[in-house]
């Protein structure tokens, strides 16, 4: 058991492309700070703005932005996501690009912004298709506005080759936006190397944060290009200065947090990619795709289950999805629920997603346990 996920002996955690739990030392500092709370109210909030600084430099470093002004604190990725969509300047006509497996938060967004004549091209990829980036990119022409996708699949686990598809959105000029939330954390990510123009990304799931505060990366750029729909005290560039009658919106990516950060949430991120930076996201990265290579394997080695995650280990991450040849899926996920295997039922498979933490007997006895299900 590794010290810092002293999980109940009765439950295998392998939810984490869901929600996933808290190291100890992020309970530790949600405790710390209700006790000081409780104790003194906000009389450190100085110290609290501190670590709220402190999460946007490590946020900078984990997708390698220029700066961490470029760095917003959202609820969640769905805010983040109508940030853009609503805040690009459209015109009838425009199309934007995104696949059938997308979550959706990465498709009803875009989807909404039909009312203004925006069409929404989503391109059929399927779970095993060798090669999901042609199929969207067959799709943009003179009039496709941005290609969105998700770092990796929440269904099947596929994992989409960034880079490619950032080289081909740089040259025509498309903006490209990446959902890179079950994948940043769990892979190393940066944004520069694949010319990402937006990020986004709660961190509840591989970051191992609290739900309730998210990422987002927006190019220094395209900033004072996104119109705003939300305004408020925090959003302006001299937000400490609450007599001054005139205002503007921050030129950092402050402008777009109207209101009071999630402190609590902050702190408890904080000590949360904390864990990350000690551990290493190279190292976490090679565990992870050990641990989905493993499951894989012993999948394989039951006659009645299938996997429908892509057996590449390019074209994977740390979701496995699986299914049984005689058993519904929705069977299995509840037998497996009722033995204290946390994952999850998604389309017509099993979801599996451990982090780097999880060991080989315990995947070896969830997947028996899915195979046992009659």
């Amino acid at each position: 058991m590794h010290p810092e996920f002293p999980h109940n002996d009765s439950i295998i955690y392998l939810n984490h492309a869901a929600v996933g739990p808290w190291p100890l030392r992020t309970a530790r500092a949600v405790q710390r700070f209700a006790e000081e709370n409780l104790r003194q109210g906000a009389w450190a909030y100085p110290q609290w703005l501190e670590t709220e600084h402190a999460l946007r430099a490590q946020l900078q470093r984990l997708v390698n932005a220029p700066s961490v002004d470029d760095i917003a604190l959202l609820k969640n990725t769905s805010e983040a996501l109508s940030v853009i969509a609503f805040g690009l300047s459209w015109q009838r006509g425009d199309n934007v690009v995104l696949c059938t497996q997308e979550f959706p938060s990465n498709r009803i967004v875009w989807e909404a912004l039909r009312e203004y004549g925006v069409e929404c091209r989503v391109v059929p990829v399927a779970a095993r298709d060798d090669d999901p980036e042609a199929a969207l990119m067959a799709v943009v022409d003179a009039r496709t506005r941005l290609l969105s996708v998700s770092t990796v699949q929440y269904a099947t686990g596929l994992r989409m080759d960034l880079q490619r598809l950032g080289d081909f959105c740089h040259e025509r000029d498309v903006l490209f936006c990446i959902d890179a939330i079950q994948s940043l954390g769990a892979l190393p990510f940066d944004a520069q190397a694949v010319h990402a123009d937006f990020v986004v990304a709660d961190g509840h799931k591989w970051l191992m944060g609290p739900e309730g505060l998210a990422l987002f990366y927006c190019r220094s750029g395209l900033r004072p290009q996104l119109r705003l729909h939300q305004f408020g005290w925090h959003m302006v560039e001299h937000h400490g200065d609450f007599d001054r009658p005139d205002w503007a919106p921050a030129d950092s990516a402050r402008r777009f947090e109207c209101g009071s950060p999630n402190m609590l949430g902050c702190h408890a991120l904080h000590a949360s990619l904390s864990l990350i930076e000690d551990t290493g996201i190279d190292s976490i990265a090679i565990k992870i795709i050990n641990n989905s290579k493993l499951l894989i394997e012993i999948i394989e080695e039951y006659k009645s289950l299938e996997v429908l995650t892509p057996a590449r280990s390019d074209r994977h991450a740390g979701i496995i999805s699986f299914r049984s040849g005689r058993v519904d899926a929705r069977r299995i996920y509840q037998a497996l629920m009722t033995q204290g295997v946390i994952c999850a039922q998604r389309a017509e498979g099993v979801r599996f997603s451990p982090h780097f933490y999880a060991d080989a007997a315990q995947l070896e006895h969830a997947v028996a346990l899915a195979a046992a299900v009659d």
